[in-house]
This record gives C-alpha cells, structure tokens and sequence, in this order.
C-alpha cells in the first residue's frame, strides 16, 4: 500500500523524533550503537566534534549506493531523516535532561527507542541513512534479514569501541544495540512491509 505523501511525512518526523529521543539517551549515559550513529559516537567521543553534525558527514557516502540501488525518491527521504535527526539529537538537551540516567536502562530503552524509530523510517521508505541503506538493499536483493545483518555489522562497530570506553559502559552499550537489532529482527521480515 502506497502512504500519501502527508503519511510519509507523519511518520518521518514521528520516526526521527523517536530516534533522536533513543540517540539522546545513549548519548546522555555515554553510550555507544552501531551503524553510522555508532561511528559518529566514536568520532564524537574520541574527538570531541558535534555529534549532529559528524552523524550527517558520516552518512554522505552512502547516499551514492541509496540512490543508485534503491532510488531517488528513497535517497532524498533518507537524506532529510538524517538531517532531522542530526539537528533534534543536538536541540534535545535544551528541551530535556536527565538528573541521573542508569546506563543499562539508557541502553534498554535507548536502544528499543531506536529500532520502534527505524521501523516506522522503513515503513515509509526511510533509512537512518549509513548501513541502514545497505542493509536494506541487501534484504531486498538478496532476502537476507536486515536485523540480522544490522547486529553483525554492529558487533564489529561494538568491539571497535572496546578501546575506548570502561567495560560497564561497553557491556550496557552492547545490551542497547542488540535491543535495537531485536526489535528490528521481530518486526521487519521479508515479504512483509518492505521499505521500498
């Protein structure tokens, strides 16, 4: 079924928003995901460059495949997904804080928070951009489980982090990306609500 355009855009800001809401969560508690969200943590706390911005930068090579694969009208919905994403996660702080922010709760909730976001993106042809776009161009031409494939990818990105930040703060970042991953591996199955 083909959303009107008004549906689509509902659901892009209600998605990005509902992202944005799990990314400012981790970020609050230190955390880290995978994906292009969990490069741009990494860059973000071993830099100290702007997280919205480094996550919009992080993801401007993978429009090239999100256009070429799965086309202009996904490409151009993604791009202004991550650029509304960017700029929430970096105006969230001003409207919400946190006193005290357990990091395995941030994680549970954080992580759950991002992939309900994802789906609602997915479901109106939307990505988070990045691996998102691969992922989904994988599933399309190939069947394979983007929730699936998404958590390997984010191991990698996960061990990557291993160097950086305490063992706790790895072990409740590690609960929020498979958190993610599940409610993506659950919710979004082939042949079901297909993203494009």
């Amino acid at each position: 079924m083909k959303h009107s355009r008004f549906d689509d855009v509902q659901g892009i800001l209600t998605g990005a928003l509902i992202v944005a809401l799990g990314i400012g969560f981790f970020k609050s508690a230190g955390l880290l995901t995978g994906g292009a969200v969990g490069i741009s943590f990494l860059i973000h706390y071993a830099t100290g460059a702007n997280f919205g911005l480094t996550l919009f930068l992080v993801n401007l090579p993978f429009y090239w495949l999100a256009v070429k694969r799965m086309g202009r009208e996904f490409t151009l919905k993604t791009l202004a997904t991550v650029g509304f994403v960017s700029l929430l996660v970096e105006l969230l702080p001003q409207v919400l804080s946190f006193a005290h922010l357990d990091p395995f709760f941030a994680g549970l909730a954080g992580g759950l928070l991002i992939g309900v976001g994802m789906l609602i993106l997915f479901r109106h042809r939307a990505s988070l951009g990045g691996l998102n776009v691969l992922v989904l161009w994988l599933q399309e031409r190939f069947g394979w489980r983007a929730g699936k494939l998404q958590m390997g990818l984010d191991v990698i990105i996960l061990l990557g982090a291993a160097f950086i930040v305490p063992p706790l703060v790895l072990v409740a970042s590690v609960l929020g990306a498979v958190l993610l991953n599940f409610a993506l591996a659950v919710n979004h199955k082939p042949g079901r609500y297909m993203a494009f």
